[in-house]
């Protein structure tokens, strides 16, 4: 026999054998629309996609419309988004009709007007400092909306947290020593440690990841930092992590008040998952703290843990209360907005693709159940139990009501 006549029959004889059956591969991967306004509250500079990550977007087949300057703030140019396949347009109507609208701070009344039946918001929410009026205009466009700040991944952590509060501990340390060194709010004292000088006290109310970074900061920069949980393993873990044996303790009011006495630098970070944070400083105590000492307010996006908290702005970001500066801006990361956007898109860009993948949110949301705890609100109804109390609206769970309405 041939070698050519040896080939036919190997090949015919592969032919007849068994193969296994060729299926034809579905995807339900859905292109999205993505529209990013620019900020219209002041201060705030950061924007949730830098122009690398629209790029990424943009090759998955995903059209990104970027409003006119919308990246300024955070150092970004309208030629670096063009240059990455963003749209730019010129007018907040025109972002308004993207399907998905991505931003950072909660949708203002202007743009509350432009939204559009069935239109998926994500932003933050920062409930402490919402109406009721807000969520009845989401209500009325039966929007969907998540909350960044309620997002949870796979093991429960909340990622967008987690990564700000990295920013923002690091960051409170900074603020602490600028206004502790200032001869306006502080003594003119240098923030942490010098040979022959007693270091500079920091006392933190929390010991999450922001209390955590705030610690980590504040003892590479010499000073001695007390920190208070009520949570033990929290605060086991917070030693473990730094490797070292702070004085760390539960909040005994008592307790906590004689150390606010000799305190320079009193941080709040103290994050709840209902949206309010406990409020763990009297307005006595505070009157009680020394002069000169400095309070950094970080948990005011939920309250605040001082009674005597106000909201600030990076333009006015102090308001002193009993002879003491108090440093309350919800949007601390802002004051370092290009650093602040990689993070956020670090996080939304893999979650845009996630989505898309999946065939759009609603499926996505069957598949990934932990994504669903930052859903406040699907297609007009309430699904977050903290909303509806606050606001005495009313909510549905969001499993149920996706099973009823699908």
């Amino acid at each position: 026999m041939t070698e050519d006549h040896k080939l036919r029959n190997i090949s015919f004889a592969e032919h007849l054998m068994p193969k296994e059956e060729m299926l034809e591969i579905r995807t339900n991967k859905k292109s999205l629309m993505i529209g990013i306004p620019k900020e219209d509250e002041r201060f705030e500079n950061r924007i949730c996609l830098v122009p690398d990550a629209v790029s990424v977007l943009v090759m998955n087949g995903h059209r990104v419309l970027v409003e006119n300057d919308a990246g300024e703030g955070a150092n970004f140019s309208n030629g670096d988004y063009v240059a990455a396949g963003a749209e730019i347009v010129y007018t907040a109507d025109e972002v308004f009709k993207a399907d998905i609208i991505l931003k950072v701070a909660p949708l203002s009344k202007e743009e509350r007007k432009k939204l559009k039946p069935k239109q998926i918001i994500m932003s933050s929410l920062h409930l402490a400092s919402q109406d009721k009026e807000y969520f009845m205009d989401l209500i009325r466009n039966k929007v969907t909306a998540v909350a960044f700040e309620r997002i949870k991944d796979k093991s429960g952590a909340y990622p967008v947290i987690r990564s700000m509060s990295k920013i923002v501990g690091n960051t409170a340390v900074f603020i602490a020593a600028e206004f502790l060194s200032s001869p306006k709010y502080g003594v003119g004292k240098m923030f942490g440690g010098f040979p022959g000088i007693i270091p500079t006290e920091v006392v933190i109310l929390g010991a999450g990841t922001i209390a955590e970074n705030a610690a980590r900061a504040a003892i590479g920069m010499g000073a001695t930092v007390k920190v208070f949980d009520n949570s033990i393993y929290k605060l086991e873990r917070l030693q473990n992590n730094l490797n070292n044996r702070i004085f760390t303790s539960i909040i005994q009011p008592k307790l906590l008040t004689e150390h606010l006495k000799t305190a320079d630098v009193v941080i709040g970070a103290i994050h709840a998952s209902n949206g309010l944070s406990p409020c763990v400083v009297t307005e006595e105590m505070v009157q009680q703290m020394k002069e000169g000492s400095i309070i950094v307010d970080l948990s005011i996006d939920q309250g605040g843990c001082f009674e005597t908290s106000d909201f600030t702005t990076h333009k006015d970001p102090v308001v002193v209360k009993h002879g003491i500066p108090h440093y309350c801006v919800p949007n601390v990361a802002s004051r370092v907005p290009n650093t602040a956007s990689f993070a956020f898109s670090n996080l939304f860009t893999p979650m845009m693709n996630k989505i898309a993948e999946a065939g759009g949110l609603e499926p996505f949301l069957n598949q990934d159940h932990s994504f669903g705890s930052g859903v406040y609100m699907y297609n007009g109804i309430i699904t977050n139990r903290s909303v509806g109390n606050r606001f005495d609206l009313p909510y549905q769970d969001l499993r149920l009501l996706m099973a009823a309405l699908g």
